[in-house]
């Protein structure tokens, strides 16, 4: 009996961290809500505005680790957003927006360390354009990484990281690079994990895709590290002039997407989540 009721002590004191941790990043998310526009996009990301009027459906940026589904239903009510666009203005045909983040959720953050990666103790975590930080946050709260560091090119972005960093006093394990990835070979060469989320494709024009994947795949070498991305390598590259050898380079490890069955989860967002392993 002794022994069972330590097991169920030990299982209360982990529900309790992680609980304790999903209300310090729900927190940090309303930090930043407060100092963005609701898009969670700036002025100077001009190429990602051009790329979402671009899309064939009217797209909207809703930043995933901002907004649950409860905050824009919220935001819908008040009237500052909308889940429909009308097709024939002033006609009450309406069709579903498409959503896009550039980040991820709370629960694909969960979902990424918690039943995606390894236990990650003296790891070297690695978000190639950590943007709002939600990847660094999510590795500092609900993994055991060492050292979790953001290359970030926006500066904006960067101050936005560093304010969160200072106030919630992440600064033992978590660092902000303001710099091009292509700058960080040593860092990447060393690094454990690298998560890449929706990262090149809405920010650069083809051929500067292109060369920074290819730096990457020449850089991300370490036998048996980890490559998490989103969409697929096979989907980002698709459309690139770029000679990259899969086979040669990483081989994809499955993920099992039904861990959160229990809970009302959209299971589509989180098979957008890839998984590779270094050869």
């Amino acid at each position: 009996p002794w022994f069972s009721q330590i097991v169920l002590q030990l299982n209360d004191f982990d529900e309790f961290t992680s609980s304790n941790a999903d209300a310090v990043l729900r927190s940090i998310a309303e930090d930043l809500r407060h100092s963005l526009p609701p898009d969670a996009m700036l002025n100077s990301e001009h190429l990602a505005h051009q790329k979402l009027h671009e899309q064939t459906k009217p797209t909207v940026h809703i930043d995933a680790f901002l907004y649950d589904d409860d905050c824009i239903d919220l935001l819908c009510e008040e009237g500052k957003m909308s889940r429909n666009y009308c097709l024939t203005c002033g006609s009450h045909q309406t069709a579903p927006l498409e959503f896009i983040s550039h980040s991820f959720s709370l629960t694909e953050l969960k979902f990424l360390y918690q039943h995606v990666l390894p236990d990650l103790t003296g790891k070297v975590v690695v978000d190639v354009g950590s943007r709002l930080g939600a990847v660094l946050f999510g590795a500092f709260f609900y993994s055991s990484a060492s050292q979790i560091c953001g290359v970030e090119m926006n500066a904006d972005f960067c101050q936005l990281q560093e304010a969160i960093i200072a106030k919630y006093r992440l600064d033992e394990r978590i660092k902000v690079l303001n710099a091009d990835i292509r700058t960080q070979a040593s860092l990447l060469q060393n690094a454990d994990v690298v998560v890449m989320n929706n990262v090149f494709e809405y920010f650069l024009d083809g051929s500067e895709q292109a060369r920074s994947w290819k730096f990457i795949s020449q850089n991300v070498r370490k036998k048996g590290s980890l490559l998490v991305t989103v969409p697929s390598l096979e989907e980002s590259l698709s459309e690139l002039k770029v000679d990259i050898q899969f086979n040669q380079w990483v081989e994809t490890v499955p993920l099992c997407y039904d861990v959160f069955l229990e809970e009302d989860v959209d299971t589509k967002a989180l098979e957008q989540i890839y998984l590779y392993k270094v050869l």
